[in-house]
């Protein structure tokens, strides 16, 4: 039995026909974004690729209003005015490819998008 905080489904997305595992991950998205969406709260959100790439591909596809809020439209980068973290640490600076932590896979622990703060 699969738990409810991850979802296994076999997805043909890639043209190949292979299984691909899908995680359901808790996200939550600074106040600004989340009125952009129109959403309150965590998202639970299914992501096929278990990197912070895979989740903002994944946040665009499902809220198409988030599209360039979360990385530049013409060097495909993150911004550099948002900050990403999981599990008590800055990701921020991690290559966008690499795997999300094992907790955040899991369901345990949410991946937090902020606002930076700035100024002086």
């Amino acid at each position: 039995m699969t738990a409810p905080d991850e979802t296994v489904a076999p997805s043909t997305a890639n043209g190949a026909g292979t299984a691909t595992a899908t995680a359901t991950i808790r996200v939550l998205l600074p106040g600004p974004l989340r009125a952009l969406a129109h959403i309150d709260g965590e998202i639970p959100l299914a992501i096929d690729a278990p990197s912070q790439r895979g989740v903002i591909d994944a946040l665009e596809a499902r809220f198409p209003m988030l599209k360039h809020t979360l990385r530049d439209a013409i060097k495909d980068r993150r911004r550099p005015k948002i900050r990403f973290y999981a599990c008590g640490k800055d990701l921020s600076h991690v290559e966008p490819d690499d795997r999300l932590p094992e907790a955040v896979l899991a369901g345990s622990e949410p991946y937090l998008i902020v606002g930076a703060i700035s100024g002086g």
